[in-house]
């Protein structure tokens, strides 16, 4: 046939990676909704977000017009020392399966904060050392975030405040140790040292807490002090550029042997690893090049787009934040405290939801005790411990592969392996030890959400 014979890891060379991020909302014909101010209900402005955001992340939040912004050198340099990540066949897993499928995987773990999260983490520390200021506040569910952060504020030297939602801090203190470590503070939340954390523990007593909730008091610290910015890891559109440098490379690696893959699968909490995995080829679709299937896998116990409500939401408990519109179960949603990881949030990107709607998307929820016996198979065959979230794509890839074998078809399935689980080791103890329940939210739980729905 002529074809090249594919290495088990694709590498690219450093002069290959992307010098700019790929934004998508340009080729979308149907924008994303523009955030709303929650007082007035009309638009943001750009001035208005800055008295939250770095000035210059504003820009690129709010551009839906340029498809191309270009990636600062010293950004690019600092990606140099864990870039370009391996997509890697997954030979093994294919054997295990036997499949036709052919299965490859985008690896992101390859760095110390053990996920994707820190190529977006860099690119914000440096605008906001560039923009002159004295450090940002973030929340962090599982934890990867809060890490990336803190690493790239330590490279920065910036100041970096971590609100960890209670039941992370509590469950994965070596997580929070290493933000320590790189010099960050962290403070389960919700907590005492904001005014919305004392309202949140009072309505609601002895709550394991939310990202919703950490957001909320992460947005209050940032705009109480001067020189402080909030910065986010998933959910803004800034981040979803800057983690399309994952799926750029993607596309490189595949071009460089012919390879078009058939699905394309990322696990969904808020979207910054499935945005940035398919975004630019989401792109070729949306501009009638080639078509793909894009599946979004998110857990039974938080699903926001196979269940939630497309409408205008508060992105945090407490309702400081712009409104966005999103799918969501509400900003009042708390997820089972029996739900390990991340993808704990109670809403979906604003781009991606846009895309779902539109019907250039699929959604999945998958049951947490499946997605451990993925995860297991997995790091059994192809020697990788993945994180909980990662687990929920590879849970469907094998989904996926397992109906090829039925159909004898031969399929290209790529996925994202966002990141790995050796800080999640409570979660694997409880399968392992049998102790693992599946928790799926009845509609009246989820009604609860809803009702809290603001009306615009």
């Amino acid at each position: 046939m002529g074809m090249k014979e594919i290495p088990y890891k694709i590498y690219l060379e450093e002069k290959e990676m992307p010098t700019q991020w790929y934004n998508v909302r340009a080729d979308m014909k149907n924008k994303p909704a523009p955030l709303l101010n929650p007082a007035t209900l009309k638009p943001m402005t750009a001035e208005e977000l800055e008295h939250v955001f770095c000035a210059e992340l504003v820009q690129q939040e709010l551009d839906d017009t340029n498809p191309y912004i270009d990636i600062p050198e010293e950004i690019r340099g600092f990606y140099k020392m864990y870039r370009p990540s391996p997509l890697v066949r997954a030979y093994c897993l294919e054997k295990k399966l036997q499949t036709p499928a052919k299965i490859y995987y985008k690896f992101e773990g390859n760095n110390t904060s053990g996920s994707h999260k820190l190529n977006s983490a860099i690119a914000q520390a440096y605008y906001a050392k560039k923009q002159g200021l004295k450090g940002v506040t973030t929340e962090t569910g599982a934890g990867q975030w809060g890490t990336a952060l803190s690493m790239a504020c330590a490279y920065f030297e910036l100041d970096c405040k971590v609100y960890m939602v209670k039941v992370s801090y509590e469950q994965k203190p070596f997580r929070r140790e290493v933000m320590r470590t790189y010099g960050a503070s962290v403070t389960p939340s919700p907590s005492e040292t904001t005014n919305i954390g004392k309202q949140i523990l009072k309505e609601h007593p002895g709550t394991t807490g939310s990202l919703g909730c950490a957001i909320s008091e992460a947005v209050e610290a940032a705009t109480s002090v001067e020189g402080y910015r909030y910065v986010l890891g998933s959910v803004l559109n800034q981040v979803l550029l800057h983690q399309s440098v994952i799926g750029l490379e993607t596309k490189a690696a595949l071009d460089k042997y012919d390879i078009t893959p058939d699905i394309i699968i990322g696990c969904a909490g808020g979207g910054s690893n499935l945005g940035g995995l398919i975004s630019p080829f989401m792109g070729e679709k949306l501009r009638g090049e080639k078509d793909y299937r894009f599946i979004a896998v998110e857990p039974a116990s938080c699903p926001s787009l196979t269940r939630g409500r497309y409408a205008y939401d508060f992105c945090d408990t407490g309702r400081v934040c712009p409104l966005a519109k999103m799918y969501t179960l509400g900003s009042g949603f708390i997820p089972s405290a029996n739900h390990a990881g991340g993808l704990r949030y109670h809403g979906m990107s604003s781009t991606l939801s846009q895309l779902y709607d539109d019907g250039l998307m699929e959604a999945r929820s998958v049951e947490q005790t499946a997605v451990f016996e993925a995860a297991v198979e997995f790091a059994r065959v192809e020697g990788i411990l993945p994180a909980p979230e990662s687990s929920h794509a590879i849970r469907v890839a094998i989904d996926e592969a397992l109906k090829c074998k039925e159909t004898g078809e031969e399929k290209t399935i790529v996925f994202g392996l966002t990141g790995t689980g050796y800080f999640d080791m409570v979660a694997y103890e409880k399968f392992n030890n049998g102790e693992m329940s599946d928790y799926i939210p009845t509609d009246a739980d989820l009604e609860v959400g809803f009702k809290g729905l603001p009306q615009v």
